[in-house]
Formats: C-alpha cells, sequence, structure tokens
C-alpha cells in the first residue's frame, strides 16, 4: 500500500535518508515499500540493499513532476520496467522537455494518475488511478466496484514527523528561493505524508475493500531481481575473454622491450607474468584495454597525459604506457591495486590537458557508445554554513545578522529569538551521520562505460558541461557493480604540452617526454632540482615544497617521491615530515619503534610515509588481515565518513597487538600515526606519478626555459600568480615585449628570443575584438599604421585606447600620447562616416601638427600595472626609492640569527593558525635580483604590521637557517609605494 514513498533524494523535498525510510516501514510491519522519488533515480540501489537487509520486499518507481505539477506515478513491473523508466526519464531531462499529461505506453510499467487527472474510462490496461486516505468523500456515489481493477491507495510519504514536515516547508521556500511566507499551497506537501501503519491504512479504506486489495495486487505483480556488487563494466574489449587476454599478453610484453630493453628483462617478465594471472583471476583484461585504447587514442592526438593512481603499482600498466612509474624500481606492489580482498574496485587515475580532456570524452562517447556511456556524477550536500545562510534567508534575516551568526553563533538566550530558535532547531535535523542533499553535481573525471545500456542502472541528464551524466555518485556505482575510468584535468599537463609544441615549431625538436629514466639521470636536471630552480613545475614549485627540497638535498627520484608524499598535510601535521627530515639528515640517530617497525620502514627511516606503508605495518605488526587493511585504506582517504569502520579497524587493531603481546605503549604510538593519515593518506604510487611529472616538467625547463615558461603563462601559471612567471621568463634571456597587434597573439607567443605578451592578458580587452584583430590581420596581412588599423577594425574609443595605452601600436614609431591625439581625430571621424566599410585604396596616415607632449620613463610601467596587474620590466627599476642600503637575499647567510634590513616584493603568502588558534602568515618575496626570500610572521608580528596586498615591504627581522634553508623571522614590515622614498 506504500507505493509513493520518497527519500531525501527527492532533492529539496523530501527528509528522509533511505535507511530511515526502510527501518521505519521494518518497525511498522511492511513487507513491500516502492520508492518513487520526484524526478531522480539516484538511492533506488541503496533502498533495494537496504530493503533486503530489513526483510521487505522493493518496488522500484517515479514520481514524474513538472517543477510543482504532480503528473503521475511510474511503478516497474520487473527489470525490463525498471529500464524503460530510466529511458524516459533521462530524455525528459536531457532535452529538458516537460513531461506530457498523459504518460506513453512504457512496456512492463503501471502508471498511477491522480484521482482527478483523468476520466476511469479513459484508462488503458495498465493504467491505474490513485486515492489518498483524505479523498475519500471523492468516491461518495462512484460505483467504485465497476472500477475495482483501476483504483490504489496512493499515500505519499514524504518526511518523517511535524518537525520534518517545518524542514519540508524550509527546503521548498529554499528551492524556490523565496521567503517561506510566500509559499503557495500547491509547491509543498500536505501535511499528513508521514507513515501511518497498515492497520490505520486498512481502516481508511474499510468501506473500500477492493481497493486494498488491487493495491495489494499492484504491488504484488512489481518484482525486481537486482543483483548488487557485480561487475557491470564493458566485459570484453574484444570478442571474448580469451581474444581480450592475448591482447593485453602481446601489448605488456611489447611494452617491456621499450621499457626495460635488454635491462631487468627477468625481473620484470615474472612480474607481468604474476600480474596477468591476478588480472584473469579477477577478469579485469577489459578495464586494463579500454584505458590503453584511452591513451593510445590520446597518442595518436599528440595529447598529453600522465598517468597515476594505485594503478601505478602495475607493471603491466607501465608497459602499456598508461603509467610513466616504474613498479619494480619504486618497489610498488601490484596487490595495492588489484586483489581478491579489495572491497572496491580499482582504477586508473589519467590527467589530461584542461584543453584535450572534452576530445578524449567525445573519444569515449564514440568509441564505446552513448548508450553505454555516462559521466559519473557526484551529489553534492548541504554544509553547516550554507544551510544557515539559506536558511536566514527564507526567514528574512538581513545579510548582517545571517553573517554574524555564522561567525558568532547563534543567540537564543533572549526570547524574542524565535526565528533563530527555529533555525537553529531545523538546521540540527540536516546534520548527522547522513549527508543532506542538495544538487547533483559532476564527478572530477569519472567515466562509466557499461556492458548493458546505461538505462538498465541508472537515469542520466545533461548539465551545463554538455555531456550524458549518470544520476549517481561513487558509492552508489559501486552498490551497482560499475567501475568508473578517472579522466582528470591537470593545468600543469597543459604546461608540458604547449611547451612540446612550441619546441617543436621554433626549435624543430621532438621530444620524446616519456622517456623519464633519462631525465632522472641528467646531471643539468639532477642540478636544477638540487637547487630547487623548479618555478613552474607541477608539484615543486611552491614555497613549502622548495624549502623542503632544499632540506633533503634532493637530486634524485626516490628522494622526491619522498618529499611529495611528507609535504601531505597528514604526515606534515603529526610531525612527522619533520622527523623524517632529521632522520634524513641524521640517519645515525634513528630508533626504531620495533623490529618489525625496522624491517617494514627501513627506507623511510622508521617512518609512515606512504599508504602502502599503513597497510603493510597493519598487516605485519598487528596480523590484520588484508581485507581490512583495505578497509583501513579507504577510511584513511575519507571514504568512510559517518561511519563506525574506522572505529572498529582501531578496536581489531589493539586486540591483535594485545594478542601477539607487542608492547602497549610502542602500539599505541603506531596507532597514533596511522591515525594521523586520515583523510591525507597518500599513495606511494600517487607520490611516484606526481614526481614523474615533476621531471618532466622540469627537464623542459632545464633544455628549454623560454619555450616552457610560455607554455606555463599560456596555461595561466600555477601556484603563483602570472607575473612570477613573466619575471622568470624574463630570466631566461628574451627580449619581452608588449601585446602588439602585427607581432603578438591572443596568447603570449615565442619567436626565437623575442616575446610578445599575449591579448588575453589585456584587462578590459573584449575577447571578441581581438579575435576580430587577428582574424582580420590573418586574412588581409599586418595593420601598416593606426588609419590603416582604424579602416580596418573600427574600434570603439575606449578599446582603442585600451591597445594604445598597453603598447600594441608601439610598431609605428610614435608615443602613445601622439597616437592618443591622432585616434581623436580617427574615431570622430568614423562616427561622423557612419558604419564602417572596407576602402578601396590605403588611406594616408592622419596628417596633424601634434604638439611637443613631455613623456616620463614610468608612463609605461603605469600603463602596464593598470592593463596587466604588473610592470613587464622589473618593479625595482621603477622604484623611486634608494635600494642601496638593503641586504640582498644571497647575503642573509652572513647574517644568521641577526638583525636584517632588507626590501622585498611581495609574490604570495600563506596564512596559517597556531596550536592556540592564533593567526600567523607564511610570505614570499623577491629582492632585487629576482632572489626568493622566505619570510615567518609569528601572531604578535601579524598583528601589528599586516599585510597590505602586494607591492613593496621594508621588512627588519632576523635571519634563522633549519636545515640549510634560510628565512627571516619577521619583527616588523612597512609597505612603500613606487615613489614614497621613505627610511623606516
Amino acid at each position: 500500500m506504500y507505493l509513493n514513498c520518497k527519500t531525501f533524494f527527492s532533492l529539496r523535498y523530501g527528509t528522509m535518508p533511505a535507511e530511515q525510510l526502510v527501518q521505519t516501514a521494518h518497525q511498522l510491519g511492511i513487507t513491500t515499500l516502492a520508492l518513487t522519488n520526484i524526478n531522480i533515480t539516484s538511492d533506488i540501489w541503496e533502498f533495494v540493499e537496504l530493503c533486503r537487509r530489513y526483510d521487505i520486499k522493493p518496488v522500484l518507481g517515479l514520481e514524474c513532476r513538472n517543477e510543482s505539477d504532480f503528473k503521475y506515478l511510474l511503478l516497474a513491473r520487473n527489470q525490463q520496467g525498471w529500464y524503460h523508466i530510466n529511458q524516459f526519464l533521462s530524455t525528459h531531462q536531457q532535452q529538458e522537455i516537460p513531461f506530457p499529461d498523459r504518460a506513453p505506453v512504457l512496456p512492463d510499467t503501471f502508471v498511477i494518475y491522480a484521482w482527478d487527472a483523468v476520466t476511469p474510462e479513459s484508462l488503458l490496461p495498465h493504467e491505474l488511478l490513485g486515492i489518498k486516505p483524505r479523498e475519500i468523500n471523492k468516491l461518495f456515489r462512484i460505483d467504485t466496484l465497476a472500477l475495482k481493477d483501476k483504483l490504489v491507495i496512493m499515500h505519499p510519504v514524504t518526511f518523517q514527523d511535524d518537525e520534518h514536515y517545518e524542514l519540508h516547508c524550509v527546503l521548498r521556500a529554499i528551492d524556490q528561493n523565496i521567503l517561506i511566507s510566500q509559499l503557495e499551497p500547491h509547491t509543498i506537501a500536505h501535511a499528513d505524508e508521514k507513515f501511518i501503519s497498515p492497520a490505520k491504512m486498512v481502516a481508511h479504506f474499510e468501506a473500500y475493500p477492493h481497493i486494498v486489495e488491487n493495491t495489494l495486487r499492484v504491488l504484488e505483480a512489481c518484482h525486481t531481481n537486482m543483483q548488487l556488487h557485480i561487475p557491470r563494466n564493458k566485459k570484453h574489449f574484444l570478442g571474448s575473454v580469451e581474444e581480450d587476454r592475448q591482447l593485453l599478453r602481446d601489448l605488456a610484453f611489447e611494452g617491456m622491450k621499450y621499457r626495460y630493453g635488454a635491462d631487468e628483462q627477468t625481473a620484470a617478465t615474472e612480474r607481468i607474468e604474476k600480474e596477468l594471472q591476478i588480472v584473469a583471476q579477477q577478469n579485469f583484461e577489459a578495464y586494463f584495454l579500454i584505458s590503453w585504447d584511452i591513451i593510445r587514442f590520446a597518442q595518436e592526438q599528440e595529447f598529453f597525459y600522465v598517468g597515476r593512481g594505485s594503478g601505478a603499482n602495475s607493471i603491466i600498466a607501465y608497459c602499456l604506457k598508461i603509467t610513466d612509474v616504474d613498479p619494480i624500481a619504486l618497489n610498488l606492489y601490484f596487490e595495492r591495486f588489484l586483489n581478491p580482498y579489495r572491497s572496491s574496485p580499482p582504477d586508473f587515475d589519467i590527467d589530461f590537458s584542461w584543453r584535450d580532456r572534452d576530445s578524449i570524452f567525445d573519444y569515449i562517447f564514440d568509441r564505446y557508445g552513448k548508450e553505454h556511456t555516462a559521466l559519473l556524477g557526484t551529489v553534492t550536500t548541504f554544509q553547516t554554513n550554507a544551510i544557515i545562510r539559506e536558511m536566514g534567508k527564507v526567514y528574512g534575516l538581513p545579510k548582517k545578522e545571517i553573517d554574524k551568526i555564522l561567525e558568532n553563533g547563534f543567540d537564543i538566550r533572549l526570547t524574542e529569538d524565535e526565528i533563530q530558535r527555529k533555525i537553529f532547531r531545523l538546521s540540527k535535523l540536516m546534520e548527522g551521520e547522513h549527508s543532506f542533499p542538495n544538487h547533483l553535481s559532476i564527478h572530477a573525471g569519472g567515466v562509466l562505460i557499461s556492458d548493458e545500456p546505461i538505462y538498465h542502472y541508472c537515469t542520466t541528464y545533461i548539465p551545463p558541461k554538455g555531456y550524458c551524466t549518470a544520476q549517481l555518485d561513487m558509492y552508489q556505482a559501486e552498490r551497482i557493480g560499475l567501475f568508473k575510468f578517472d579522466i582528470l584535468s591537470q593545468r600543469g599537463l597543459g604546461h608540458i604540452r604547449d611547451a612540446i609544441d612550441i619546441i617543436r615549431e621554433n626549435q624543430h625538436v621532438d621530444i620524446d617526454i616519456h622517456n623519464v629514466k633519462a631525465f632522472m639521470i641528467d646531471t643539468r636536471v639532477r642540478e636544477n632540482l638540487r637547487n630547487v630552480n623548479t618555478i613552474g613545475c607541477f608539484y615543486i614549485e611552491s614555497p613549502a615544497m622548495r624549502q623542503l627540497l632544499q632540506k633533503l638535498r634532493c637530486d634524485d627520484y626516490l628522494t622526491l617521491v619522498a618529499a611529495s608524499s611528507i609535504i601531505r598535510p597528514g604526515v606534515a601535521q603529526s610531525g612527522m615530515m619533520k622527523q623524517y627530515v632529521h632522520s634524513f639528515r641524521h640517519p645515525e640517530t634513528v630508533t626504531y619503534l620495533h623490529p618489525v617497525i625496522k624491517k617494514l620502514l627501513s627506507d623511510t627511516f622508521g617512518i609512515m610515509v606512504y599508504q602502502e606503508d599503513v597497510i603493510k605495518v597493519a598487516h605485519e605488526y598487528a596480523n590484520m588481515e588484508l581485507a581490512d587493511a583495505d578497509s583501513l585504506r579507504r577510511a584513511m582517504a575519507g571514504k568512510y565518513r559517518g561511519t563506525k569502520d574506522f572505529e572498529n579497524i582501531q578496536e581489531r587493531f589493539f586486540i591483535n597487538c594485545a594478542a601477539l603481546e607487542r608492547p602497549l605503549d610502542v602500539s599505541v604510538e603506531v596507532w597514533r600515526q596511522i591515525a594521523s593519515f586520515a583523510n591525507f593518506s597518500f599513495s606511494k604510487a600517487h607520490s611516484a606519478s606526481f614526481a614523474v611529472e615533476s621531471y618532466q616538467s622540469l627537464y623542459l625547463k632545464t633544455y628549454f626555459p623560454a619555450e616552457f615558461m610560455v607554455a606555463v603563462i599560456n596555461n595561466f601559471g600555477g601556484f603563483y600568480n602570472r607575473e612570477l612567471y613573466f619575471r622568470e621568463l624574463t630570466k631566461t634571456g628574451v627580449r619581452l615585449h608588449p601585446p602588439c597587434i602585427n607581432n603578438g597573439d591572443y596568447y603570449t607567443k615565442i619567436k626565437e628570443k623575442e616575446v610578445y605578451v599575449g591579448l588575453i592578458h589585456v584587462e578590459g580587452l573584449e575577447e571578441t575584438l581581438a579575435m576580430r584583430i587577428l582574424e582580420e590581420r590573418k586574412t588581409f596581412g599586418p595593420y601598416l599604421h593606426l588609419e590603416d588599423f582604424t579602416g580596418r577594425i573600427s574600434p570603439g574609443a575606449e578599446q582603442l585606447e585600451i591597445l594604445i595605452r598597453i603598447g600594441c601600436f608601439n610598431f609605428t614609431g610614435l608615443t602613445k600620447k601622439q597616437l592618443l591625439w591622432k585616434s581623436s581625430l580617427l574615431v570622430k571621424q568614423k562616427d561622423a562616416g557612419g558604419a564602417h566599410a572596407m576602402s578601396l585604396f590605403q588611406p594616408a596616415p592622419v596628417s596633424c601638427e601634434l604638439p611637443e607632449l613631455a613623456y616620463h620613463v614610468h608612463e609605461d610601467a603605469f600603463d602596464e600595472i593598470d592593463l596587466l596587474g604588473f610592470p613587464l620590466h622589473s618593479p625595482f627599476t621603477i622604484l623611486q626609492h634608494d635600494q642601496s642600503s638593503y641586504i640582498p637575499a644571497r647575503d642573509f647567510g652572513k647574517y644568521l640569527n641577526q638583525p636584517v634590513v632588507t626590501l622585498g616584493y611581495l609574490v604570495t603568502t600563506k596564512f596559517m593558525r597556531t596550536s592556540k588558534g592564533e593567526p600567523m602568515c607564511f610570505g614570499t618575496f623577491l629582492d632585487r635580483d629576482g632572489n626568493f626570500m622566505d619570510t615567518v610572521h609569528f601572531p604578535d608580528s601579524l598583528r601589528q604590521y599586516p599585510f597590505q596586498k602586494g607591492g613593496f615591504y621594508i621588512l627588519h627581522g632576523r635571519a634563522v637557517m633549519d636545515y640549510g634553508v634560510i628565512t627571516l623571522e619577521i619583527s616588523r614590515m612597512y609597505k612603500i609605494g613606487y615613489f614614497e622614498d621613505k627610511k623606516f
């Protein structure tokens, strides 16, 4: 009788998690339950799993609405009916068309209309009319026996109780972005849409037992044979398992020759055979081959990519060029990626340039079929601050009061704060073990490729991204048995891809960027790594990473892999990063917690650095099963938020340690280190993948520094703002020019040693105008002078002024003031002449007497600051301030633990809080020579001398050294302007 139940996946409408819905039904003795969420099917698989756990028969359905207008319920008689419901909903979601008043005939489904929606005589055999308990009086004088096969009980279940009905109303107001007082009755549920017991339900229809019987008959006719947690990805890449296995074997051994040559082939062969055996046991050949196929397409298109994640533990992936991480060199074990104990499907993370990723998606959808392919969705949940802000708006609180609540908490001591009391009470209903869904979004890069059409499992829709996307998140997909392919985007790869293209065009050099082993032993690359000349290089350019590399004297792959992991918050915040650096510098001082720890972690000085280390310690030290170790890995990755799995694992850990008679104090410390990894753990394969990409970037920066830096700029930088990358570019010996309408381009352009800043960087310049300028030049040739340009392009006065001020017409030999004088005449002529038309003959330059106009050397720089955000030449050359007395960064070593006064140009800041919760800051500055200066601003100093945006600062501090890295502990600092010649 409960054929219209909703969970909170009826977004901004329902209020119950699926678990609570099913638990409540079980407590009431309900044995059959239909889930009919509004225009969504996201949690249907979770619902089925829960129903089976509580011995309830699940029925699959859908409530179709056009906004607040109820149309009908659809119930699936079987799996085919469920397929057609998903397909029907997907069509309407993708095409954004409303549901028709009458549902189409969908095979193996029931359609249930509201009582007044259609006439009984017009009902088709599969169509029914639903009667709500409160509508029974509508049956007065109706011959219901004549309709006994057409009438069913339709009592909606939307919320738990009266308090949650209030929450439902708030959600409806949030959804419509209106005050709660503006809600209209037809947009909200009726206050009786709660569970009532079967006995009460039957009592409501005491006079109509045939309606009860027909409702039960309809529910009895609905069945589902959904099988959970079985693989549903595309089963075969070729025609059969045997063909797939042979192809994978052939590709693996062919790739082994490229990767290893004549070296290490014995070890590689043994490893490949071992992996092929495990892959065959898990029937995972197609997953490898589809990943290889995607990579093959990328290589054909000359797209650059990086394969990372736990897949980098696989030598097969290495030989298939899915990753560039050698698992033999790093002693990575394949079982971290694929083993019988894993409770979750593994996946490959493949990063592409942000410019190439859509082409990869297009290929996957075309190659594997749109009916079998969808992007993975994700569920965006209501966060605490967002809940309070939205509720505050609904109840009409002014923004200042909402901000005050968020900043200081609720003030509900006073009786007049009834609204705050209500918001506090209702917001608590949305917190708890189950995150409250707000809306659907797109996973960062997950793609599903199913063997059967995707509509057998889920509904799809098309978000603004433009690709068919499943109404599933990764956890629901895991229930189904769909393994995602992670096709991710990363700007660092755009640096590498574009650099390779620029190098090929400018220097006619082709680079095998996947030959990473050669980069790792290259002496010049190692020198740049040791000297942390890494600006623009992925993952190794931030101030914190550069300092860590200096402390570790890093110039080799294994140290870089470790650095990529220990800088993660989980390791750093636990104090293990500091301990690792000390142990690295003083290995003779290392004391191991236990002989087992020494055996497992001697390579990392007894410190757990990687996920794999934690798994090894849990398995070897505490004798935990690999299945538990895999659960621990997932818990560390934050995949068990809101459950008790982590606590259960902790309990088993200490029970096992006690059984093995491990010292309690040692076990407590070992677990402390394990727990510190929670939410921040990093697999060694991930670190190795990042290190590989770092080497690829660093190789390009070492041998082609100008081209590489232009590629970084054209991909909108990395950790720092774009100004620093232009500063780094000038260090390579190029001549840097402002944008130019004849020599420049939309993006920054390099030709030999001449670089022209791209038009894209000019603040206020319209993109359409920039593209028109370039297209006109391409079609009809360079612009001869200002008159030629205005005649051909006919720009507006403001846009023309921007082009002149930024230097686009420097090629004319006229000063900007002369050009601006001329432009005012040309714009007047254009306005007087009406519509623009191409002249048959080139116009002669405007001849006029120009007055002598004063010019100051700083004018160009300030135009650049205004329109680019920074001057093209060093800001120190513009500064009107005596700079001779300041100590440069290269001399800080002479003043250790002594007062230092220096002049710095602010690059970046990183604010943090001390253990006491007080704000402090780390700063990075440039000195006059272009060298970095790293500063520490403790709370007292920061409070007295706060940062005031970018620019120049006079810094007073003390030079301190920590493992070879010098920083300034700032006691005072003063910001000065370009013309502020003061002493502080």
